[in-house]
């Protein structure tokens, strides 16, 4: 794999409600010669600048045309109806469709739930433009919105409130990416995302090489655990005349059952004579 010789820079496109702060200043420490530069999109936008070559990568909703792009699940978002603060669920901890069976259920057309047995509640005669215009729909008390809990945060108002709706569908995020364009940037924010350390194997960033011969240690297995092993022995500082190391392995040897050897008892007189 090689990276992309074209951009300058590592382009990522993302949704409304996903935060992609947290892994930018972790790109940004580990690539310094390589900017990341943020495009906002609405889903569906999204997954076409992916598969069209305008992102390198990106944090969109599910789902994505898979022999187009690839995608790593990250997380599934809570749904929440957003209501006026006056609202007869806000006396409820959480509500459930059949609660809903009043109101006026708003069904803007950039919607991210797969609603496939129906909105609960009554429709509205006309479907918002966006999230956004629901919500100012809601505000007016024309309805009320069911959304994934991070475009509710997104839309807040002082005058709205939600509250988590069960049986209702939910929204994934998954990081994606052109199936044919898995560059080493790419595999380095995949790193990122999925909290991989800078000294991590994976990925084309590579920690500096260290000194003093540890990094052979590594690789022969003659590290720490293997010096540790060799001090266990006591063969090291019986051999170098010491008394402390003699002991040692005296009690070494009666731990495990075994005779401490005589010729060490008949050295130390001969020693002094």
């Amino acid at each position: 794999m090689t990276g992309s010789a074209e951009s300058p820079s590592f382009r990522l496109v993302y949704v409304p409600g996903v935060t992609p702060d947290k892994w930018l200043r972790v790109w940004n420490e580990r690539h310094r010669d390589t900017p990341l530069t943020l495009l906002q999109a609405p889903p569906a936008e999204a997954r076409d600048l992916l598969a069209g070559g305008g992102a390198d990568a990106g944090l969109v909703r599910l789902p994505v045309d898979r022999t187009v792009l690839s995608a790593i699940p990250l997380y599934t978002e809570q749904t929440v109806v957003v209501v006026p603060r006056d609202h007869l669920v806000t006396a409820a901890d959480e509500v459930s469709p059949a609660d809903l069976s009043d109101d006026i259920v708003l069904h803007p057309l950039d919607d991210v739930l797969d609603w496939e047995r129906g909105l609960p509640g009554r429709p509205a005669l006309e479907r918002p433009a966006t999230t956004a215009d629901a919500v100012e729909l809601v505000a007016a008390g024309i309805g009320v919105l069911v959304v994934p809990l991070s475009l509710a945060r997104l839309h807040h108002r002082k005058d709205l409130t939600h509250r988590p709706l069960t049986g209702a569908p939910e929204s994934s995020v998954a990081l994606s990416w052109p199936e044919a364009a898995t560059t080493d940037e790419v595999e380095d924010f995949i790193g990122i995302v999925r909290g991989r350390t800078v000294n991590s194997t994976r990925g084309r960033t590579r920690p500096p090489a260290d000194s003093g011969g540890k990094a052979e240690d590594r690789k022969s297995g003659t590290g720490g655990a293997g010096r540790a092993g060799a001090g266990r022995t006591g063969a090291g500082k019986a051999g170098s005349g010491k008394a402390g190391g003699g002991k040692a392995g005296a009690r070494g040897g009666a731990r495990r059952g075994t005779a401490a050897p005589k010729s060490t008892r008949r050295g130390k007189p001969r020693g002094r004579a």
